[in-house]
């Protein structure tokens, strides 16, 4: 790494299965925070990716091909700048991550837990991946402003 540059932002999302939310934020932090970030998903009980994931992320130009369910099990005694949960389940199961240095909670609906036909529950998909980016939009700047301050005092 050059000197000067400071190294990217380490980011975790959690949820319960790292099935929809946790692994919409991770990808959608990847497109909004490019370099700055380095970002990670993984649930406290892994299911593997919904497909509806997939194809709601494909539409907004995210391709998440090839993604895996991760367990927090694998990121533990990693330092990460924030640890991030995305559902109320997870924030209860991991209320501590350790080598988080800020811990937030973002709570969002289960888009798996629709009920519907398949377009119904796409919808569903598409609204929480939109709340999750709405939040992603305000916290790039702040988390990258606190980088900054940080690196300056």
């Amino acid at each position: 790494m050059a000197a000067g540059i400071a190294p990217p932002i380490r980011v975790i999302f959690v949820c319960t299965g790292n099935s929809a939310r946790s692994q919409m934020a991770e990808a959608i932090l990847r497109r909004e925070g490019g370099d700055r970030f380095e970002v990670v998903s993984a649930g406290v009980d892994p299911r593997g990716v919904n497909p509806l994931t997939v194809r709601a992320l494909a539409k907004a130009g995210l391709d998440i091909t090839g993604a895996r369910s991760k367990s927090v099990d694998e990121f533990v005694g990693q330092p990460f700048d924030y640890v991030v949960t995305v559902c109320d389940r997870a924030r209860e199961t991991c209320p501590y991550f350790p080598g988080g240095r800020e811990t937030l909670h973002w709570g969002f609906d289960d888009p798996a837990e629709a009920e519907g036909t398949e377009a119904v529950r796409l919808a569903v998909f598409e609204r929480v991946m939109g709340e999750i980016a709405g939040r992603i939009r305000t916290f790039v700047p702040r988390a990258t402003r606190a980088r900054s301050t940080a690196a300056s005092g």
